[in-house]
């Protein structure tokens, strides 16, 4: 039986295009870059960026592909925060510590995802796999353990008051 969610033209041309129209208008709506009180004008552009979407297939393409996983990571993240719920009791005094790493996970997720999606994953690691570079790249990776050894030093101590 057909369905209407099945259908190419709902799931790679319709919700792209909502999703990104819904976007952009909200966007420009909380910045206020257009002026205050210019909804027409923000619909106008959030319709004609949306338009652009559908008839570009690439980046199309690259949407339709990060929406089911992006769908999974919030997922992940509600069942978290429910069960932090259940154990903690409220979120709103969340430490900062949780907020930091889950926007860090959640920028590595998406680093992934977009890097699986659009095919530069398989592009960077065979280009990171060449024969005869194990070398250059133990010699990066120790050059950058140095650097992040002194940035600690000098930027992550506590400073202390003088309490003079």
């Amino acid at each position: 039986m057909a369905n209407i969610f099945a259908n190419s033209f709902f799931t790679e041309m319709l919700l792209p295009f909502l999703l990104i129209f819904v976007v952009v208008f909200a966007i420009l709506q909380k910045s206020k870059i257009l002026g205050e009180s210019k909804a027409q004008i923000d619909a106008m552009v959030a319709l004609v960026v949306g338009l652009l979407l559908i008839g570009v297939p690439g980046p199309r393409e690259i949407i339709v592909g990060i929406m089911p996983w992006m769908a999974v990571g919030i997922a992940v993240i509600l069942v978290f925060m429910i069960l932090y719920g259940f154990v903690a009791g409220d979120l709103s005094s969340a430490p900062e510590w949780m907020k930091v790493t889950f926007g860090i996970l959640a920028g590595l997720f998406t680093l992934a995802v977009v890097l699986y999606i659009s095919g530069l994953g398989k592009i960077l690691l065979e280009w990171f796999s060449l024969s005869g570079s194990g070398d250059i790249w133990m010699n990066v990776l120790m050059i950058a353990l140095v650097f992040g050894a002194m940035a600690f030093a000098i930027w992550g101590g506590k400073k202390k008051e003088n309490s003079d």
